[in-house]
């Protein structure tokens, strides 16, 4: 892994992990058209350590507000959520346990990838046209939390997308765009810390060179800003300029695995 692979990586990581793209797809795909080798465990927990910084250093004084709420069981809207997310986090983290080992393999076929970039991209699409647009955060309640949750699962396959399965969920529930963006960046707090938490134990400290710290960087950085650009981006804005990224990217892919087979 060289610092210019890092570097470019973990620009992929902090735009994918946010924006309703797929970070696990370009992560995949990146290397795959560029012929570069897979980057090993100890890069991936450099890419999660990177967004986990992004969206705390983002969201740190709502977490603050949340958690002490929440904690002290008291009866305000934030107290809820804080439980209500907890709940909704269960189900993505129970799946992406039992199913780690496919994410691994079979989940990682450039095809596979195409098709469901495609895929999700549909549906994103009808579900932003079709679904009201009443719900703010204040309005979320358990049964939005646990929809999100839940769908939250399917992101184990690259080209799902967790941003991208868990605003689509969100949009369907009846949140705002805003909102539906806010409660998957604050969901995936405590997923990306948990992934982080399950490969650290695969990494000793000679692994951490300067293309570690170059990756955690970039992807906090790049992270954080795509946060503050799709948050101000969605109070005007539909999810349209990624639903056609999607679509181009996925016949894209499928094209080259056709062509170099």
């Amino acid at each position: 892994m060289t610092e210019f692979q890092a570097l470019v990586l973990g620009v992929v990581q902090g735009l994918g992990e946010f924006l309703p793209i797929s970070s696990s797809a370009h992560l995949v795909l990146v290397p795959w058209l560029l012929g570069w080798p897979y980057a090993g465990i100890t890069f991936d927990v450099a890419l999660h350590m990177g967004t986990l910084v992004a969206v705390v250093a983002f969201f740190w004084r709502d977490w603050l507000i949340l958690a002490n709420d929440g904690l002290r069981l008291k009866r305000t809207h934030e107290g809820r959520l804080f439980w209500y997310m907890v709940l909704a986090t269960i189900p993505g983290a129970a799946f992406g346990y039992v199913m780690e080992d496919y994410a691994e393999t079979i989940f990682r076929t450039p095809a596979l990838i195409g098709t469901m970039l495609i895929i999700m991209g549909v549906i994103l699409y009808i579900v932003d046209q079709k679904a009201p647009r009443a719900k703010d955060i204040s309005n979320i309640g358990l049964k939005e939390s646990m929809v999100v949750g839940i769908l939250q699962s399917l992101a184990i396959i690259p080209g799902v997308s967790r941003a991208g399965i868990t605003m689509t969920a969100g949009r369907a529930a009846g949140m705002t765009r805003e909102a539906s963006a806010r409660f998957s960046f604050l969901l995936s707090t405590p997923i990306i810390f948990g992934a982080g938490v399950m490969q650290l134990k695969d990494i000793d400290a000679s692994d951490i060179d300067r293309a570690f710290i170059t990756g955690i960087i970039t992807s906090a950085v790049v992270g954080f800003l795509s946060i503050k650009f799709l948050l101000r981006y969605l109070t005007e804005k539909s999810f349209n300029i990624f639903v056609w990224y999607r679509f181009a990217l996925g016949i894209l892919v499928i094209t080259a695995e056709i062509l170099w087979r």
